[in-house]
């Protein structure tokens, strides 16, 4: 099993809370975590029938069963043992009593912050990062980064990223997606999630891809929230703050796992992504995702930005940081050239922000002309 980051600020949030909520995709390993942090702790999966029922229709004797501490694992399954756990929280005192983990945002969100408010921290797991790959000796290219993807069982196991992200989306995709809305549009949803892939990066006009699609932007706008709430894509908001109304307010959306986003697009070997036209945005995508895991594995808010002001000018990536602003340009090639820092400059200029700034690319690194310097995507962690 590979090592987790989080796992540290895990073990300390159970020294100081009653319990603490894992969050995350599925299959980015909350269970393996809980178990690895907490191998002492009793365990139950609310996934299997018989304990749900249990769970369902006798609380205080599934609590009694699974006695604490315990983890459960997939509390959104049953939102109403929550008040049980409140209640035998209160009564028992102390703190690392429950370890809980949960795929669904809105509802597990939902039920935590009514419930459990003040007694429980709460921690976002998502698939491996680079840095934990390289932690194990596990170092491959960008090319095979973006095709392998970030899936533990991938690596773990030794699954095909080809098996496994179509099993991933047979399994856990649809049904999650049909947990939360009623979807009776199976081929139009499966083309939606497609032309996502094919727009990482870009500002999502669902106006526009719902002629392409052949169902409203409403409907889109539903299933695009309902891939939210499951950890399928991820939205990055615009940074402007302050700068008035000369900057664009969309948001960009991407996927939580690149290899996801490669597979959507029938990529298949390390050659193929290489060649694809849209390289560019699939690397995009990875470094933003990589940026996310490193802020959520140290603890941080997992508020990343763009910028694009409304003659196009645009930086992909905007970090904040004791109201200091990191700029940083994504680009897949493997030569540095100055010109791909262009954008920096202006949006320096226009905004006086940017106290840092970088451009991360497939290269070695590099100073730029004016401060700050180019760095390679596999060092992405150490800018955000």
């Amino acid at each position: 099993m590979i090592p987790r980051k989080i796992m540290k600020r895990v073990c300390e949030l159970a020294r100081t809370f009653p319990v603490v909520t894992i969050e995350g995709p599925r299959q980015s390993g909350k269970t393996t975590l809980a178990k690895m942090a907490f191998p002492e702790y009793t365990y139950a999966n609310l996934e299997d029938t018989a304990t749900r029922k249990l769970a369902e229709t006798d609380p205080r004797g599934f609590l009694a069963k699974f006695r604490a501490p315990a983890i459960i694992d997939e509390i959104q399954r049953v939102p109403s043992l929550l008040s049980d756990i409140q209640v035998e929280v209160d009564k028992k005192g102390g703190s690392g009593l429950y370890v809980l983990t949960g795929s669904h945002q809105p509802r597990l969100k939902a039920g935590v912050s009514q419930t459990l408010a003040g007694r429980t921290a709460l921690v976002t797991l998502l698939p491996l990062s680079i840095e934990e790959l390289n932690g194990v000796g596990i170092e491959l290219s960008r090319d095979e980064y973006i095709l392998r993807g970030f899936l533990p069982a991938i690596y773990d196991r030794g699954q095909n990223p080809v098996d496994a992200y179509e099993a991933y989306y047979r399994t856990y995709v649809e049904r999650d997606v049909r947990q939360l809305v009623n979807i009776t549009h199976q081929g139009e949803f499966e083309l939606f999630l497609r032309l996502l892939a094919g727009r990482v990066g870009q500002v999502v006009n669902l106006e526009a891809m719902s002629g392409d699609v052949g169902v409203s932007s409403t409907t889109l706008k539903e299933w695009l929230s309902v891939l939210e709430a499951s950890f399928v894509v991820f939205r990055v908001a615009p940074y402007y703050n302050n700068f008035g109304k000369r900057f664009v307010k969309s948001p960009k959306v991407y996927f939580t796992d690149v290899g996801l986003a490669a597979h959507l697009l029938d990529l298949s070997s390390a050659e193929q992504v290489s060649r694809d036209p849209l390289l560019g945005g699939l690397f995009e995508n990875m470094v933003m995702a990589e940026a996310l895991k490193a802020r959520y594995n140290a603890g941080r808010d997992g508020r990343i930005y763009y910028m694009r002001d409304k003659v196009g000018c645009e930086i992909d990536l905007v970090v904040e940081n004791q109201r200091r602003l990191t700029f940083i340009e994504i680009k897949s090639a493997q030569t540095p050239n100055d010109g791909m820092a262009a954008n920096i400059r202006v949006l320096r200029k226009s905004t006086g922000a940017g106290e840092k700034a970088y451009v991360v690319y497939s290269g070695e690194s590099w100073p730029l002309r004016d401060g700050d310097g180019f760095v390679n995507f596999r060092e992405t962690a150490t800018l955000v």
